[in-house]
């Protein structure tokens, strides 16, 4: 009840913006990108794609605001703006001459009214998994709250194994404007018609963010030899799977904080590790706590050695965090370390590490500050791997 009244509150707030910066969104084609995973990656996909064919294109994503070149912060812990900052953005890029308009949008967001009056030209469905049950309750409200994006957008891209397809491919009339993507040749991208096997990408489930942004380049009318002269130089978007030392041992950081994700970058990972993969990880503090033992199991499934340690625990005490991850972890396959502090979880991963080993680093990534309880204080992943390296070296 609390929750429907707040989002009355919000979308009163949606609409003062959309009259205040006179309904910025009409005067672009915006590409709304939703899911549980991947929609980072297929943001910058869909942007760079855009780009290197010569259009004029903006963007908003996890990372950032990219307008008219110029990067913005959007604030801590942000995916899709509040509306106002949102309107005001649109606006920016309007003013900027931009053509297409490239947004991720949340669940959260949906379902709070801050994507009111954006016209969308077309929407695209990454995955849904069970995620921010916390917030939805259930997943059937989950997945009707990103079914509402598709109704709103005049053409639709989803993904067709995944198991939402189904449910989401009956919610309204499509006509002839859905394009799917995945494995299957039913799917109007699939490996037959746009193969990637020519390029360095980690991971099958980048592939579906590929086609993903293909399908919508394709929409648009581009060729494909034109997506794929981009694809040779794109370079994936801060914390998605990004190697940040590889000599001896290796270091990759990893926005991965989902079941889905957990298992998407392990079993791509697993395969190329000559020897241990040293996992460090939390979960956040009054999210979704279901997903915490199912972490821990998935973690084990792929690592040797697992190190818990905080992630954004907020007012939950870590050490109960940890305790719940830990349930789920199969100790006969795995060798768990507890490490509270996340700088010496990183210090003890790196310092263990051996010729052939992974360190992965998941959870945090490009997110600019940390939540232990006292509001929100400065964190640098990479910078942190770059101390505990340069200190190594010195020693």
């Amino acid at each position: 009840m609390w929750q429907k009244i707040k989002n009355k509150y919000h979308l009163l707030i949606a609409i003062v913006a959309n009259i205040i910066f006179l309904f910025p969104s009409r005067g672009m084609r915006v590409i709304a990108v939703t899911g549980t995973d991947g929609k980072t990656t297929t943001v910058n996909l869909i942007y760079h794609i855009l780009k290197t064919a010569g259009y004029r294109v903006s963007m908003i994503s996890s990372v950032g605001a990219t307008i008219d070149d110029k990067n913005y912060d959007t604030g801590f812990h942000v995916t899709t703006p509040s509306s106002f900052l949102l309107q005001k953005f649109l606006k920016k890029a309007k003013d900027a001459k931009t053509q297409f308009f490239v947004l991720e949008v949340t669940s959260h967001a949906i379902d709070q009214n801050r994507i009111f009056g954006i016209k969308f030209d077309i929407a695209v469905l990454t995955n849904v998994t069970k995620e921010h049950l916390d917030y939805h309750k259930d997943f059937k409200n989950y997945l009707n709250t990103k079914a509402k994006l598709l109704k709103l957008a005049k053409f639709c891209v989803i993904n067709r194994d995944d198991k939402s397809y189904d449910y989401l491919s009956g919610i309204k009339n499509y006509g002839n404007n859905l394009k799917t993507f995945g494995l299957s040749k039913n799917s109007d991208v699939n490996p037959l018609n746009f193969n990637l096997d020519n390029f360095d990408f980690i991971g099958d489930f980048n592939k579906y963010n590929i086609w993903a942004a293909t399908s919508v380049a394709r929409v648009l009318g581009l060729r494909d030899e034109n997506i794929k002269k981009a694809l040779k130089n794109f370079k994936m978007p801060v914390g998605r799977a990004n190697y940040v030392y590889k000599k001896d041992f290796s270091v990759m950081i990893d926005f991965a904080h989902t079941s889905n994700a957990f298992e998407k970058i392990l079993s791509s990972v697993r395969p190329i590790v000559k020897a241990k993969i040293i996992h460090v990880f939390g979960s956040a503090g009054e999210r979704d706590k279901e997903k915490r033992p199912f972490l821990g199991k998935i973690s084990s499934k792929y690592s040797d050695i697992i190190i818990l340690t905080a992630e954004d625990p907020r007012s939950e005490n870590v050490k109960t965090i940890v305790s719940e991850i830990d349930a789920g972890i199969q100790k006969n396959k795995s060798k768990v370390i507890k490490i509270l502090d996340r700088k010496e979880a990183i210090n003890k991963a790196i310092q263990m590490a051996r010729k052939g080993d992974l360190v992965l680093i998941t959870g945090k990534a490009q997110e600019a500050s940390m939540n232990l309880g006292n509001g929100e204080v400065p964190w640098d992943e990479f910078e942190v791997v770059k101390d505990v390296l340069n200190n190594i070296k010195i020693n």
